[in-house]
């Protein structure tokens, strides 16, 4: 099943019982907010079932055109545009509401699976696709670990591709004893400087702006408090920052 559309079908409530004529609306919200287009005709709908392997509504045109006019005291749950159909808005947000998942949260599981489809480095796909599986079921600590290990992985194949001579130019500049090599000839001897201070180096080399370190310092510190045992709890909308600050502004912005 697609990859995207699987994410999405987690998030429906009671899945397995709901109709077929339910799963039509559940689809057309996927289409037009997920997958953000202007409307949607019978046949996309018929994909998303095959896609997913849910019983078929018999004529989905039907119930599409049907619900598209308004009953007595009733708003019509869909309005029909020159692109096609698209729930009401009304309709619309009672499904959002539904669903186990705000709309930042569908937000930023949108942008992971979007950034999913762009990365090309094999081992960053695989944590980018864990972490996208632990935060969805909303396992936060184990989310926040992830991406963390994402980020600073993609930090250190960009610095090691595209600055590295910048790189060792202020590493060797640097006296801190914690180093534990002078130079740094492939990309596995980042893992002998750590990590705070391969953030300050970088920076020294000019690589990452002032901004960006501030932002991975203070990403680092939430990293730290949450890896080890403690009784500090994390917040979605804490975790949901965090993702967006560091896929936005450092795995999209220094591209490999």
């Amino acid at each position: 099943m697609d990859e995207k559309m699987e994410s999405f079908l987690r998030q429906v409530p009671d899945l397995e019982k709901q109709t077929p004529g339910e799963l039509i609306d559940f689809f057309v919200y996927y289409l037009t907010v997920f997958e953000n287009r202007e409307g949607v005709q019978a046949a996309n709908i018929e994909t998303c079932f095959d896609l997913s392997r849910l019983k078929k509504y018999s004529n989905i045109h039907s119930y599409l055109s049907s619900n598209s006019k308004a009953k007595r005291g009733k708003k019509s749950k869909y309005i029909r545009t020159r692109y096609g159909y698209h729930l009401e808005r009304g309709h619309e947000l009672d499904i959002q509401k539904s669903l186990h998942a705000g709309p930042a949260k569908i937000g930023t599981s949108h942008l992971l699976h979007l950034l999913l489809s762009k990365l090309k480095d094999k081992k960053e796909q695989s944590f980018l696709q864990e972490a996208i599986d632990c935060y969805e079921i909303g396992a936060r600590r184990a989310t926040i670990v992830l991406v963390w290990l994402l980020t600073i992985y993609h930090l250190y194949e960009y610095v090691f591709r595209k600055e590295l001579s910048s790189f060792n130019s202020a590493l060797s500049r640097d006296n801190d004893k914690r180093i534990k090599v002078t130079q740094v000839m492939k990309a596995d001897d980042f893992t002998d400087i750590p990590e705070g201070k391969f953030i300050e180096i970088a920076r020294s080399a000019k690589i990452i702006s002032n901004d960006v370190r501030k932002i991975l310092d203070t990403k680092l510190g939430i990293r730290n408090s949450y890896a080890h045992p403690s009784t500090i709890t994390i917040s979605e909308v804490k975790t949901t920052d965090f993702i967006i600050d560091l896929v936005e502004n450092v795995i999209i912005k220094y591209e490999i």
